[in-house]
């Protein structure tokens, strides 16, 4: 009998050991071998960035970029802007006006700047006038200028021309002639005429010498367009 009962107090320990065993593994820091990972959440990606992604800033999302505007000065497929014309990259020349006052004088001429570069470059403003005799433009005698029309920047292409007209006070008269206002003609074998930036430049007329009273002259800005 006492054998008996020795055997069901160990069977009924061995049931106690083996149930508390199975309590120990089902708590936490139990063996993580047997253990699940808790579920996550699925995230959206919407709502959550993925880490690590740049976000868009408020003023660019959904907008898009435009280019910038930007501003031409007439430069030309280089973009660069001709300078202007030196006075040795022209050419001048002078020739009597078909459009010119009635008299026995000049009247008028124009005179016909040549681009003799490689370069385009740009003539602008009214130019001076002084008359002088053949091969010493430094002796010369400034006339009263009046400028009419606008001055307007011309780029001159190598090869390519401009003009600028000058109108004299005629004289009148046959022989050596006279003035209106009562002064004596003047001829000039040559003229000096400066342009802004681009230097003194003298020429004579292809056909005669420039005959003028008062020593005035009215005088257009540099133009692309020739002259009458």
């Amino acid at each position: 009998m006492q054998y008996g009962k020795n055997i069901r107090r160990a069977t009924m320990a061995m049931a106690a050991m083996s149930a508390a065993l199975v309590v120990t593994a089902c708590q936490p820091g139990g063996d993580e071998s047997g253990a699940e990972s808790p579920s996550q959440t699925p995230t959206t990606a919407s709502a959550t960035p993925t880490p690590g992604a740049p976000s868009a800033k408020p003023s660019e999302a959904g907008t898009p970029k435009s280019s910038p505007t930007s501003t031409s000065g007439g430069s030309g497929s280089s973009g660069k802007t001709p300078k202007t014309c030196a006075v040795t990259a022209l050419n001048a020349s002078a020739y009597q006006a078909a459009d010119r006052p009635d008299g026995t004088g000049t009247g008028a001429a124009v005179v016909e700047f040549t681009n003799t570069s490689a370069q385009a470059c740009v003539l602008q403003g009214h130019p001076s006038v002084a008359g002088a005799g053949n091969g010493s433009p430094q002796h010369n005698r400034p006339l009263a200028v009046t400028p009419t029309g606008t001055a307007s920047p011309v780029t001159v292409a190598p090869g390519a021309k401009a003009w600028v007209k000058l109108t004299f006070v005629q004289v009148q008269g046959e022989a050596d002639g006279y003035c209106q206002s009562g002064a004596k003609p003047v001829v000039y074998p040559t003229m000096v005429i400066g342009l802004p930036g681009s230097g003194l430049h003298q020429v004579a007329l292809k056909d005669g010498q420039f005959a003028e009273c008062d020593d005035k002259v009215t005088v257009t800005a540099v133009s692309a367009a020739k002259p009458s």
